[in-house]
């Protein structure tokens, strides 16, 4: 599997001074927001947003100021999402800690989340640069929409793949298209480049939510959140959604049609599980993943700087091989 270290390592020395102005953003004097800020702080990732942004303007040029505004700005906006997607969800863990709504309420979640919001567009702002903070900008809408039509297609009965589709890539494929493009326009690639940067952000966005719906059909506690939780909000991901457009099975229609009005027991939501899986629809996600894999391969052919196309590639791999 490929190693977060050896993928950052074109960009070791970049990474750790983004890491460190983020941590110097992300703190306050005022004690509670200063609290609360050092627990966002705590539960930092593995920064695959900024690695993102960093690769792609190191294979443009040089990484400069407006490559860690960027860095930082879209780094910003993903914790801030996390803290209104953790309200949205009721989830009370985050990367293996207390969400901060588990630890302070909702409404401070609520206020904190559109502080660091405030914060990132800010960042957005200091690169002087109208087609950066449009982006950005533009992320805040595409993002709610996505939450939005989620939520819409619970309430709807009918199950669509092409409903899946549009919502993973509002929802999370957009900030890692977001990451390639402003990479690659930061260290001032032509427009060719940085289109070609920006799909291949969106095909590692995809793979990643789709990566991250097939780990809730499986009992793992390091993950971070217990199986059949998406189905328990509501949700039919790309696995069930499959096996529920190829099989006719009465029965598991009618628990597709419980989980999304909200009766289905925790035995129903086992029992779809199960269904997806024997009938074709881990191994179906798992194509579709390796079909973005080829593509972006064909992609990352055409990139000159060496070490930053092999950094990348093993950047998808990591992605879509991922265990939590």
């Amino acid at each position: 599997m490929a190693d977060l270290e050896n993928i950052t390592q074109p960009v070791k020395a970049q990474l750790l001074h983004t890491q460190s102005l983020y941590d110097k953003i992300l703190s306050h004097e005022d004690d509670l927001l200063g609290t609360i800020l050092a627990h966002v702080r705590a539960r930092r990732g593995k920064m695959m947003r900024p690695i993102l942004v960093l690769l792609s303007a190191m294979e443009a040029g040089d990484i400069n100021a407006v490559t860690y505004d960027v860095a930082l700005s879209l780094e910003l906006f993903h914790n801030a999402s996390l803290l209104h997607d953790d309200v949205v969800d009721e989830s009370n863990e985050r990367r293996g800690k207390k969400s901060v709504n588990a630890q302070y309420g909702n409404k401070l979640a609520v206020l904190v989340g559109d502080y660091i919001l405030s914060l990132a567009l800010k960042q957005s702002v200091k690169t002087r640069k109208m087609h950066i903070v449009n982006r950005i900008s533009e992320l805040g809408i595409l993002l709610s929409e996505g939450e939005v039509n989620q939520q819409a297609t619970i309430r709807n009965e009918g199950v669509s793949m092409d409903d899946y589709y549009r919502i993973i890539k509002h929802k999370t494929a957009e900030l890692f298209s977001a990451c390639g493009e402003l990479g690659a326009y930061s260290a001032g690639a032509s427009d060719d480049a940085v289109a070609t940067a920006k799909r291949l952000g969106e095909i590692i966005g995809m793979c990643f939510q789709i990566r991250d719906d097939i780990f809730d059909y499986y009992h793992d506690d390091a993950i971070g959140k217990p199986t059949g939780n998406d189905m328990l909000e509501g949700k039919l991901t790309l696995p069930v959604i499959y096996a529920l457009n190829s099989n006719a099975d009465p029965k598991a229609h009618a628990n597709a049609a419980k989980v999304k009005g909200g009766t289905a027991t925790q035995e129903d939501i086992q029992w779809l599980i199960e269904f997806a899986k024997t009938n074709g629809g881990i191994d179906y996600a798992y194509s579709v993943m390796d079909d973005y894999r080829t593509e972006a391969r064909q992609i990352l052919s055409a990139y000159t700087n060496v070490p930053v196309r092999e950094a990348l590639q093993q950047y998808v791999d990591f992605v879509i091989d991922r265990n939590k």
